[in-house]
């Protein structure tokens, strides 16, 4: 079998607390990785990064990206081999609430990652994590490529269309080709599977009404997403940094990680799959009663790219993915105790997974 690229190797992953940073934190660790995290405290009680007990087995730093002389302190003495960049206020709905700190966190936050990231002098990969929100939705039923248009009609898109102006400037500007840090940015959404408890998402709001044997409220129900488990994007983000390590062609290049342009459902399809996994589940259609601010009702994307430079591709069907992410509610809902164990497992199913489509770095 191949070394994994990340064995032994210093990995920060920032928002390491958060839903998507701490499964990431996870698999670099049970890749061999000594992970150092950088995030404020976990969003959400419970978490992912809790129930997992990650604090006893990783570097648990608590930082606010938002300052930058303490970040660019924590970095320069880390001295990572790798850095994933995951730390965001992350919802469409609080960015409403509150604009000023989603761009300050969204934006500056990672200015800052990367004026640390440039007083680093040794070898250095980092993929830095924005979203398929970046881009200027115009609703039209085709995914959106790399070289779309970046935009968004809410603060949280605008802010992550910022964001990559800035890493695109910043790339050009400091980070040479030749030089000892390369950079890629990684753009994927519509993420789910177990341990996420934000508010206003459907597969939390679902989960904590049916714990509850509460009818859950579905604000959009025919609003379409290429749902893909948390795993997917992960696998994307680690290949594409085992990837960079080696070829100087992808410095400064975005890439989509998505489900294929044909795994699309609507918020409904969704709840009716899961509630094969629950005992007496009640939803309600609530987007008449409950008006909310401006949601995109259709948004996919194309991930050719990934596909043709780095041979990544989905590998869950729809119907898997929906199966994990409502077994793995259900074990923490019968015995949260074992949730470390059930991610663990789920890392290892997955990997069996992308091992028979060639994913090479887990081969």
């Amino acid at each position: 079998m191949t070394p994994s690229p990340f064995k032994n190797k210093i990995a920060i992953v920032t928002g390491h607390t958060g839903f998507k940073g701490s499964w990431l934190a996870v698999w670099l660790e049970s890749l061999g990785a000594k992970v150092v995290g950088v995030a404020i405290d976990p969003p959400s009680k419970p978490s992912h990064f809790e129930v997992a007990e990650l604090a006893k087995s990783i570097e648990d730093n608590r930082l606010d990206i938002r300052d930058g002389d303490e970040l660019k302190l924590l970095v320069s003495g880390t001295q990572p081999d790798f850095v994933f960049h995951l730390a965001a206020q992350p919802l469409v709905l609080q960015s409403y609430l509150d604009p000023v700190e989603t761009y300050q966190t969204n934006v500056l936050g990672t200015l800052n990652l990367l004026e640390a990231l440039r007083s680093l002098k040794k070898k250095c990969t980092s993929v830095l994590i924005t979203s398929d929100k970046c881009y200027k939705n115009v609703e039209w039923v085709w995914g959106y490529r790399e070289t779309d248009t970046l935009g968004g009609q809410d603060p949280y898109s605008a802010s992550k269309g910022a964001a990559e102006l800035v890493i695109r400037s910043h790339v050009k500007l400091f980070f040479p080709t030749d030089g000892p840090v390369r950079i890629a940015i990684g753009r994927a959404g519509n993420v789910i599977g177990g341990g996420d408890w934000a508010q206003d998402r459907v597969v939390p709001d679902c989960v904590r009404s049916w714990a509850k044997e509460e009818p859950a409220q579905l604000r959009n129900p025919q609003s379409t997403r290429p749902w893909q488990h948390v795993l997917e994007p992960l696998n994307g983000y680690l290949n594409l940094a085992a990837e960079l390590s080696q070829r100087s062609e992808l410095h400064g290049e975005p890439f989509n990680f998505g489900p294929p342009a044909h795994q699309n459902h609507t918020v409904m399809e969704l709840v009716q799959e899961m509630s094969k996994y629950w005992v007496k589940v009640r939803w309600e259609d609530s987007s008449d009663i409950d008006k909310q601010p401006y949601e995109s009702g259709l948004l996919k994307l194309n991930c050719d790219k990934a596909l043709h430079y780095l041979q990544w591709q989905a590998v869950l069907p729809f119907q898997e993915t929906v199966r994990l992410t409502a077994e793995w509610y259900r074990s923490y809902y019968e015995n949260p105790s074992t949730i470390r164990d059930v991610t663990l497992a789920q890392i290892q199913e997955y990997e069996s997974y992308a091992r028979d489509k060639g994913m090479m770095w887990v081969m």
